[in-house]
């Protein structure tokens, strides 16, 4: 399943394929929980303790894989403390699993449901933290739309969009666009999952947001080497060619 969301920033869709089909959410939730984290109102500069071990939406407790993480820099932290600001910063640009859990725990899941209340979200949300099983067993599911993504993007401040530029995975969406291109988004991959959503800054034309959500046996899971991210790009690149139709 393909979904596919093209729009002048903040204007009206001019791409629509499947916008509403869930999709699981992979790592593109980590842009609500940021949100959460810099709405919260705390001294983003406080330390955080470092740990490895959470409470699941359903009581018990869990950990997460390190295997599983793409950014190995929190993990250098555990048994000591970090700055939430700095895990934030972590959890978008290296997506990394552990700041996201540690900053989900900070702020609550229901901050997080707020985020979605606010952007206008109709078929995503993310109840529970990366990798509780339980949870997801119990029938709680991080899911997302390419609209959603898309009214998700346009409802973050300024200073949380400048963060999502910073994002070092620049696969997908981004493969599509010229190098040096200026973008601020979020991808996602797990195996049989690849999502990428964007405002994509084009020195020539106004910017646009593009969201696609691939679910199916493209996706190998691994960060670069995937037909699905491939295929991502490929779309990505159409709409750049076509960018100056787009208003």
């Amino acid at each position: 399943m393909l979904s596919l969301v093209v729009a002048p920033w903040r204007g009206a869709p001019v791409v629509l394929r499947n916008p509403d089909e869930p999709h699981t959410a992979a790592s593109t939730m980590k842009m609500a929980v940021l949100a959460a984290v810099h709405r919260s109102g705390t001294d983003l500069d406080r330390p955080v303790p470092v740990r490895n071990e959470f409470t699941s939406v359903v009581g018990r407790t869990y950990g997460i894989d390190p295997a599983e993480d793409s950014d190995p820099l929190p993990w250098e932290r555990l048994g000591g403390t970090a700055p939430l600001r700095w895990l934030a910063g972590r959890m978008v640009t290296h997506s990394s699993n552990l700041a996201t859990n540690l900053c989900l725990a900070e702020v609550g899941h229901e901050a997080v449901a707020e985020v979605w209340r606010r952007a206008g979200a109709t078929g995503s949300g993310s109840p529970r933290g990366i990798e509780d099983l339980a949870a997801r067993e119990a029938g709680f599911l991080n899911l997302v739309t390419a609209r959603d993504l898309v009214r998700l993007l346009e409802s973050l401040e300024p200073e949380v969009l400048a963060l999502l530029e910073g994002n070092v995975h620049r696969v997908d969406l981004a493969a599509g666009l010229p190098p040096g291109t200026r973008l601020a988004g979020k991808n996602g991959w797990l195996r049989g999952v690849r999502h990428s959503a964007a405002v994509v800054y084009p020195e020539d034309t106004p910017p646009y947001a593009v969201a696609a959500c691939y679910s199916g046996p493209l996706a190998s899971g691994h960060d670069v080497d995937d037909p699905a991210a491939r295929l991502l790009a490929r779309f990505s690149a159409r709409v750049w060619q076509g960018r100056h139709g787009l208003g």
